[in-house]
């Protein structure tokens, strides 16, 4: 692949500057109408290319992997999550798998911290009703909600943006709480002032908010199940920033809905772009359009990312944020 400039084919449209220097690195192939691939564009592409990439709208299953062609060695994702590519058949292939970690964190944290400040205090609700035309002016009882200092919050999921969004609540003189499978460093524990939960559903039966910010895999595939969801308190509220399918959605809306779980604030979705329905008329929910890592700044150091992550593979040597085993 080093006596010749690789073809590498985007799926989606990246900012100009990515996709210039892309050009001027690589033979590149651009996705100028920025049409998500089909599923027969998808296979035509994984038969020709050096190096596909690819972003979380592309399944790169375990069929689409099979008809790679002789030429694909690289799988170099545009995004933090891997949830959408099969890696244990990337892996039996001989396909390296890379994606971009890090730069998205301080975006996401700031978008899940803006829904756990906006759905207790009904934000989006206020703003609907003034372009209504339905407030008549303050009113001692108008538009209750519940101040965040003081509460609860529920972390599922402690690794950097979980952790990032923790900093961010002590400020607003938030408790933070948090589930994981192992403890994190005590040092980080103490700096937060945090506190560990073993058992999810424990946790979950004793906090104010919850954020979700676990990656999805098979192991947390509706890790918020009906029955984890019916554990929260009625009066508590669910912020999802990590991934759709963490959720049972339909179980998540029926509560909404019956007042079982006071509010959620929600970016990402488990069959997105569609979303359940009843979610979209209810009242007490902020739903966002997977916005979480939708910077300048971001979506930039992402495609930096990508660039270095091929010349890297290009060059013979093993790419910094290469996906090095299967996570289940």
């Amino acid at each position: 692949m080093a006596d010749k400039k690789p073809l590498v084919i985007l799926t989606r449209k990246l900012p100009d500057s990515v996709e210039t220097r892309m050009r001027e690195l690589f033979d590149a192939e651009l996705n100028d109408n920025d049409e998500a691939f089909s599923r027969e564009k998808l296979l035509e592409a994984i038969g020709r290319a050096d190096v596909l990439v690819p972003t979380v709208t592309d399944r790169i299953d375990a069929d689409i992997i099979a008809s790679a062609g002789p030429k694909l060695k690289l799988i170099a994702s545009f995004g933090t999550g891997v949830d959408h590519i099969d890696l244990k058949a990337a892996r039996e292939a001989g396909i390296t798998v890379t994606n971009t970690p890090g730069v998205l964190t301080e975006d996401t944290a700031d978008v899940a911290m803006a829904l756990i400040l906006s759905v207790p205090r009904r934000i989006a609700e206020g703003n609907a009703l003034i372009r209504q035309g339905g407030w008549s002016g303050w009113a001692p009882t108008g538009m209750l909600g519940h101040r965040i200092n003081g509460k609860r919050l529920g972390i599922v999921g402690m690794g950097r943006i979980g952790q990032a969004i923790a900093r961010r609540a002590r400020g607003f003189g938030m408790s933070i709480h948090y589930h994981n499978r192992r403890a994190v460093h005590p040092d980080i524990e103490k700096s937060l002032e945090a506190t560990h939960w073993d058992d999810l559903g424990q946790m979950l039966s004793r906090m104010d908010i919850v954020s979700v910010n676990c990656p999805h895999t098979q192991s947390t595939h509706h890790l918020l199940s009906r029955e984890m969801l019916s554990r929260i308190p009625a009066q508590a509220y669910v912020v999802n920033t990590s991934r759709g399918e963490v959720i049972d959605e339909i179980a998540l809306a029926d509560l909404l809905e019956d007042r079982k779980i006071a509010g959620a604030g929600l970016d990402v979705y488990e069959n997105e772009p569609e979303i359940t329905p009843k979610l979209m008329a209810l009242d007490n929910v902020v739903l966002l359009p997977h916005i979480g890592s939708a910077t300048i700044e971001g979506r930039l150091s992402m495609g930096d990312k990508v660039i270095i992550n091929i010349q890297t593979f290009v060059d013979g040597h093993t790419p910094p944020d290469r996906v090095i085993e299967v996570m289940i």
